[in-house]
């Protein structure tokens, strides 16, 4: 349970409103502190409906986009380890509509016009688009593990072609940008073989402008192609989206093939586990960061919502060319801050400006306030509730499993291999690290710091790692290495130049046998004391 509060302020904050939860926290500071902002300069007439309590407590979601045939079915699947309700998959385009994948007592579906109205469901704003949009917009309910933590959206299919968006009935863009602005993460999946951008899906990335942070790529069906083809796979994906998201930061890309079946070409099996890994990984994060985002969202929303005020108040003064620019410099905005001109332009061709309300100071100051006090208080608690108890993690379907047993990442690799032998298992190359040893002129069974770098330098590993093997190697700390600690050291070069990572702490299987102690006779020793 998150507090809002320390208990020896009684449960309540300075100006006596009691929060038991962070969520109804953030629902009220919207509720009394952004909400009659956004009402009085029409902010949701331009931009986003108002939020609703479901908002704030809905599970954290998972917005899935491609074009077709790209697998997002399949890795809906994949995740859950079950059919769910409404799923079709084939090479065509299967799905037409809208398919929010959400936990149920009772398996089944439940139509869009009916979801609309649910006030326990995020989706009531949907509404607004339409019957052509919520004839193609159901939820699919199942008991299923995976959706205790989360909820998954399925998206139509994306084809290329002027008659394929006219066909929709609906603003495609539009309801993308609705979701965008509410999920937790957007996962816009490509195929090894269709890299191409069509102008939809184009438009389908941009309506997720604002949104850079919660964006994941994943290119799908990559055992489809050897090394040397996924390489240029992997080049031009990078080449075609850097068109579509104009941000600085290089977006992250998960290589893999998310399906239950055999892969074809086995040679980047490590790379797809690890890859597959650290997706699941950011997936599996999204409950603990949850009431973050939400806040981290409110404060974007809170910020538009400013800006928006400023310019309805200034268009009724006057319109001139270039206002945005004395806006900028009078309130001190940030350009990035500014909505869609283009949009904004043909919105206001309804309007008529002289209409529009004067610029209420107290409306803004409330707002900033909120910004400079509360959401840092806020933001505090969040931390503070967290270290207290242990993190929410997915678990269930494709996350049961893969972290443990010999199946998981890494198990019998790289610093890992030997770990269930009851060998030594360095002893099996110890004869080659021996004849090496004994070349380097060991006195009293031992060799120097000076003669072992000379050694271990043929790597080429830089010196930091160097010295991290030699710290780990010299399980005596006496400056020099036997053979047993030579051999260690050469072990864990060689874990290196495969491509692994050392470890902090030498694991106890990689102990040299001279080196480890009689845990028999230590406690034989210890009972005797006693």
């Amino acid at each position: 349970m998150f507090s809002w509060v320390k208990q020896e302020q009684g449960g309540r904050n300075k100006d006596g409103e009691m929060y038991q939860t962070v969520t109804e926290g953030l629902q009220s500071l919207y509720t009394k502190k952004l909400l009659p902002l956004e009402e009085t300069y029409l902010f949701h007439d331009f931009h986003s409906p108002a939020l609703e309590a479901a908002d704030f407590q809905s599970k954290p979601m998972v917005l899935l986009v491609g074009q077709y045939s790209t697998g997002k079915t399949t890795f809906i699947r994949y995740l859950l380890e079950q059919d769910f309700p409404g799923m079709r998959i084939g090479p065509e385009p299967t799905t037409d509509g809208f398919i929010a994948v959400m936990y149920g007592e009772n398996e089944g579906i439940v139509p869009g016009n009916a979801l609309v109205v649910d006030p326990k469901k995020p989706f009531r704003k949907l509404n607004a688009f339409g019957n052509s949009f919520l004839n193609r917009f159901i939820c699919s309910q199942m008991p299923n593990q995976v959706l205790q933590s989360i909820s998954v959206i399925d998206t139509p299919g994306i084809l290329s072609g002027e008659k394929q968006r006219i066909s929709r009935g609906y603003d495609f863009a539009e309801v993308l940008r609705w979701f965008g602005e509410r999920v937790d993460r957007i996962i816009l999946l490509f195929d090894a073989h269709k890299l191409d951008i069509s102008d939809e899906f184009s438009e389908a990335i941009r309506a997720f402008k604002g949104q850079d942070d919660k964006i994941r790529v994943v290119l799908n069906k990559a055992d489809q192609v050897d090394t040397q083809q996924l390489m240029r796979v992997y080049g031009a994906l990078m080449w075609s989206l850097g068109k579509v998201i104009n941000t600085p930061e290089v977006v992250r890309v998960y290589l893999g093939s998310f399906w239950a079946k055999p892969l074809q070409n086995t040679e980047n099996r490590r790379l797809f586990e690890a890859e597959s890994q650290d997706l699941f990984r950011d997936i599996q994060s999204l409950p603990r960061n949850a009431a973050l985002r939400k806040l981290n969202d409110l404060i974007k929303r809170a910020r538009l919502a400013k800006v928006h005020a400023y310019i309805i108040s200034y268009l009724k003064k006057e319109m001139p060319s270039l206002f945005s620019s004395l806006l900028e410099r009078e309130h001190h905005i940030s350009p990035g801050d500014f909505p869609n001109v283009t949009k904004m332009q043909d919105m206001l061709q309804h309007y008529d400006f002289s209409k529009f309300p004067s610029l209420k100071v107290k409306l803004i100051e409330s707002v900033d306030k909120m910004l400079a006090t509360k959401i840092a208080v806020l933001m505090t608690m969040i931390r503070e509730e967290e270290s207290k108890q242990p993190p929410a993690m997915v678990s269930g379907g494709a996350f049961e499993g893969s972290q443990d047993g010999p199946f998981g990442h890494g198990y019998g690799e790289g610093i890992s291999a030997g770990a269930d032998t009851e060998d030594w298992i360095v002893s099996r190359d110890k004869h080659r690290y021996d004849e090496i040893f004994y070349t380097l002129m060991p006195v009293n069974g031992k060799i120097t710091g000076v003669n072992a770098k000379k050694e271990m330098m043929n790597s080429q590993l830089p010196n930091s790692v160097l010295g991290k093997i030699w710290k780990l190697a010299d399980c005596d700390q006496d400056g020099m290495l036997d053979d047993e600690e030579f051999a260690l050291a050469q072990h864990l070069i060689k874990v290196k130049l495969e491509g692994y990572e050392l470890p902090t702490d030498l694991p106890h299987h990689l102990v040299p046998p001279a080196h480890r102690k009689n845990l028999t006779a230590d406690a034989l020793y210890n009972h005797a004391d006693d």
